[in-house]
């Protein structure tokens, strides 16, 4: 299949082939070139049915050229066919390689080309791309009658060669084509340069580039539209249509478009982008596309921005009433002729831009002469507010500082037009994006429609309310929270100049010198406030009041309170007391300056149950919560703003000591203590807590030393008067005489030396201590000390049915019961037991020992026994020093040691004060302040003071010993 139609010589077949080449280089016209290719093939080839058809690529469709069939029909080689995926023509134009099939009758890939090779019985068929440099042209389509698809190789070759230069001849015929209806922009633009260059006026030149325009691109309408930034809104200025237009108008045109009817069209101008939008392609978002469309009532658009020195003054626009693809060089026109109108605009003002620029260089002037020099800084900023606002045609100046205690922004400045009332409001701290962009910024923040603007959001709120749609921002002071800002609002939504965004950058910078001159002023007048509070706070706590009068107590913890709320800065200041061991506190109200913030000074308030008292207790210093951390109990005797912020600190003097008061301050939401303000506040709560800690213990002592007085004053009258009828009653026997009777003479001379030996003792105690001990020097033998001891509590022993042994004193002494009824014959008396005596105040001695035995039976069960060990305690022996004190031990001087040990109950916590010597917290209780315990740390400290030594603990076997370390008498003695 696919044989020529008759064999030929091989010259007239190359003949014919250099011809048809011929023919194909000379020829120009495309038709006459497809109608030479099918000759060639109806000559050369042997092919019922020949179609040739030409390729769009941008539609991808094939445009039939004409052809042959068996019925000489070509109406249908000349459609238009549309290229869909998977079939035949279309793989051939993608891979342009030759694609042969059998039998065009069977093959669903050709769904037309079926029906027409069943017509005309065509099947073997082969198709072949038109191609050049990779580039597919169009489609040759050669079919038989017979089945297959082979074509020898020298018949291949031949029809390769016309296809090439078929494909050659297209290509350069569509390049030429194409150069053809290519505009040129630079002669029409040549010629619009000179034009605007010859101009004076700018409406002539506005005029002159929007013919140009116009007839360059051929639209239905060419504009150019003015940006007003002061209303942001876009007028008409000039148009094709030669009508006088000025923004006064009342037509609709002349009214302009608004930016937020614009919107995302405004944006992509303000970049510097041009908007393209045609037949199904824009450059905008499709559903603004026709939004846009729709306001301008046009199907296509094509506009380039105006801009000055990044200012955006307007638009030339080219609208069509019909869907239209816009070529580059429709685009670069219109984009340069954009270009040329930004540079003469600025013509028109420059006389006023030069008068602006020197205004502007004064004005930077000004401030800066102002900040240096001695006057004062408010005027100072008064004059600047004054002219930034009239320079920039705004309607509030404000100058704002971060406060680092209230988390947010404080109006430190404000002016405004007389109408207008200033903001009192503080303005919260940015988000983290908008602390960001500040940092970044190198020039003004502009806001130019705050309704729409997410950024600074939140302040949007606030400034809506008063009236605010646009707005410049500056930082005054660098730092990751920029500390002073200025900002300049308008009450429309309006935009800024880079001149004028780059002049208040100016002044800003030259604003932050005096911010920080505010700085440093406000934190020496804080220094000084904080000393100032110190000082007073100080002179009333060291202040001598009369600590009997619970009132002035009051009075001065009240005074104190007002210091600290003073230097904390808050409006709540109160304190909840409570004395040692109560399980109620106390409200003693210092400052509540504001109606939000109260106390219920009547409440009683647990201390175990309270939340604020035990997180304070639990808490080393300070602790700030919020009220919403508040449980309900504490909300009713508190009442504090729902979104305020509480500070608690326990009046802690020592970990040792226990604490009878918490401090509490109260402020506003999100209230930020300063580091010094927190160490100050901190500093005089410690302070208070000392002074409150002194009165009490001054108290305590004052009242217990006022106690013994009377006390002492009490008994010692009492002595006295005891003393004076023993006296008398024993004058008035000695008066009497002595008996006759022998017997009765012995015993009445013996009493009456007993009652005359007590009666020298009472006079000489009274005499010599009235208001202090007096130690006297005495010696004893130890057994007569111990037999005088158990003589008088004898009848104890017998009450309480006790047993009581002495060991140590030379022999063992048989134990004694209750029956005895004297315990002196246990006691041995011979010469050796008499040589140990004691050397010391006997009679304390002896009192100590009578505590320490009626300790022991009061502590011993019925019927229990209690032992006395006696021990001599040689220093010079290792195993005896190691068990005398070190005060004993220091002079080598022999000791007795002398325990009692009995069975019994003892407190350990009374064991463990006994035992410790670190000193105590005089204002918590204990055992010591009550008998038995206070007795027994009367006795050990009396017993130092008499140079022995007395301790008290317990053995394995439960058994208490209270061991005492007595003096004895030496050999030279």
């Amino acid at each position: 299949m696919g044989q020529p139609q008759k064999p030929i010589a091989a010259e007239q077949q190359i003949l014919s082939l250099g011809r048809v080449l011929q023919s194909l280089r000379e020829e120009e016209d495309v038709d006459v070139l497809i109608e030479t290719t099918i000759s060639y093939l109806k000559e050369q080839f042997d092919y019922k049915l020949i179609w040739i058809a030409l390729y769009d690529r941008l539609n991808h469709i094939l445009f039939g050229k004409g052809g042959t069939t068996p019925d000489h029909d070509t109406s249908f080689l000349c459609q238009r066919v549309v290229l869909s995926p998977g079939d035949l023509l279309e793989q051939v134009v993608i891979e342009q390689h030759p694609l042969g099939v059998a039998d065009l009758q069977t093959e669903i890939r050709a769904a037309e080309w079926r029906k027409m090779a069943e017509k005309f019985h065509i099947k073997g068929t082969i198709i072949l791309p038109i191609r050049y440099k990779d580039r597919c042209l169009g489609l040759l389509l050669l079919g038989s009658e017979r089945w297959g698809y082979l074509l020898p190789g020298e018949a291949k070759a031949r029809l390769m060669m016309v296809l090439g230069e078929l494909g050659a001849v297209l290509y350069q015929n569509e390049m030429d084509l194409q150069h053809k209806q290519t505009k040129r922009t630079d002669e029409p633009l040549l010629e619009l340069l000179e034009n605007l260059r010859t101009l004076t006026n700018l409406n002539q030149r506005l005029e002159a580039a929007v013919q140009a325009t116009h007839k360059f691109v051929s639209p239905n309408r060419t504009n150019v539209y003015w940006f007003e930034r002061e209303g942001r809104y876009f007028w008409c200025r000039m148009s094709n249509q030669l009508v006088k237009i000025d923004r006064n108008s009342s037509s609709q045109q002349a009214a302009g478009m608004t930016v937020q009817e614009l919107s995302d069209f405004y944006y992509a101008l303000t970049v510097n982008q041009i908007v393209s939008i045609g037949d199904a392609r824009s450059s905008l978002k499709s559903h603004f596309t026709a939004k846009l469309l729709q306001r301008l009532k046009v199907r296509s658009l094509l506009a380039a921005p105006i801009i000055w020195q990044k200012n955006l003054l307007g638009f030339l626009a080219v609208e069509s009433n019909e869907p239209r693809i816009w070529a580059e060089a429709d685009k670069n026109f219109v984009q340069g002729a954009a270009g040329l109108i930004s540079l003469v605009a600025p013509n028109e003002s420059m006389e006023s831009t030069i008068k602006q620029i020197q205004e502007d260089a004064q004005l930077t002037g000004q401030v800066a002469q102002g900040i240096y020099s001695e006057h004062d800084l408010q005027e100072t900023l008064h004059s600047c507010a004054k002219k930034v606002l009239a320079r920039l045609a705004a309607t509030r100046f404000l100058l704002l500082q971060y406060d680092s205690e209230q988390n947010n922004y404080q109006i430190i400045y404000q002016s405004q037009p007389h109408n207008r009332r200033p903001l009192a409001f503080a303005l919260n701290t940015l988000k983290e994006l908008d602390e960001q962009l500040l940092q970044r910024s190198t020039q003004a923040v502009e806001i130019e429609n705050l309704d729409e603007d997410l950024r600074f959001f939140s302040w949007r709120s606030l400034l809506l309310e008063s009236g605010v749609r646009s707005l410049l921002v500056c930082k005054c002071t660098h730092g990751h929270i920029p500390g002073a800002l200025l900002v300049i609002t308008h009450e429309t939504h309006r935009s800024w100049t880079t001149v004028e965004k780059e002049l208040l950058w100016a002044v800003s910078q030259q604003i932050g010198v005096i911010v920080r001159q505010w700085q440093l002023h406000n934190r020496t007048t804080q220094q000084q406030k904080s000393s100032q509070a110190f000082e007073q706070c100080l002179r009333i706590l060291t202040q001598s009041q009369n600590s009997k009068i619970e009132v002035e107590k009051k009075h001065l913890e009240r005074t104190a309170l007002e210091q600290i709320a003073s230097i904390s800065g808050c409006p709540l200041a109160v304190m909840l007391s409570w004395p040692l061991g109560e399980s109620w506190a106390e409200i003693i109200p210092g400052v509540v300056e504001n109606s939000q913030f109260g106390i219920f000074s009547d409440a009683s308030i647990p201390i175990k149950t309270e939340a604020l008292i035990q997180w304070a207790l639990a808490t080393e210093s300070y602790l700030t919560l919020k009220v919403d951390n508040l449980p309900p109990e504490t909300r009713k005797w508190l009442s504090v703003p729902d979104k305020g912020q509480i500070l608690v600190m326990a009046l802690r003097t020592n970990a040792d000591y226990e604490t009878t008061g918490v401090v509490l301050l109260a402020d506003y939401q999100e209230r930020r203590w300063s580091e010094q303000s927190l160490s100050a506040t901190t500093t005089l709560i410690s302070q208070l807590a000392w002074w409150r800690r002194e009165k009490q213990i001054t108290r305590l002592l004052e009242s217990t030393t006022e106690e013994l007085r009377q006390l002492n004053w009490y008994k010692h009258r009492r002595l006295e008067e005891i003393q004076r009828i023993t006296a008398l009653s024993l004058k008035q026997i000695h008066d009497l005489g002595i008996p006759a009777n022998e017997l009765t003479q012995m015993r009445y001379q013996l009493l009456l030396r007993q009652l005359d030996h007590t009666a020298a003792s009472m006079s000489g105690m009274l005499k010599l201590e009235h208001w202090q001990l007096h130690l006297s020097w005495e010696t004893m033998p130890i057994a007569s000390l111990l037999k005088r001891s158990l003589e008088r509590i004898e009848n104890l022993l017998k009450q309480q049915k006790l047993w009581i042994g002495v060991h140590g004193l030379g022999q063992q002494i048989e134990e004694q019961s209750p029956k005895n009824s004297s315990l002196a014959r246990g006691i041995p008396t011979s010469n050796a037991q008499s040589a140990m005596a004691i050397a010391g105040d006997i009679v304390k001695i002896e009192l100590v020992i009578h505590e320490l035995l009626i300790n022991a039976c009061n502590s011993s069960q019925s019927g229990g026994r209690i032992d006395i060990w006696c021990r001599r305690l040689d220093p010079s022996k290792p195993s005896d020093a190691k068990h005398s004190s070190a005060k004993l031990g220091a002079d080598h001087q022999t000791s007795l040691e002398l325990s009692i040990t009995y069975n019994g109950a003892i407190e350990p916590q009374l064991l463990t004060e006994l035992h410790d010597n670190t000193s105590k917290d005089v204002l918590a209780s204990c055992n010591l302040d009550q008998p038995p315990g206070l007795h027994l740390l009367i006795c050990q400290n009396l017993m130092q003071e008499l140079g022995g030594e007395l301790n008290f603990y317990q053995l394995p076997d439960n058994r208490v010993v209270s061991r005492l370390l007595l003096p004895l008498v030496g050999n030279d003695s």
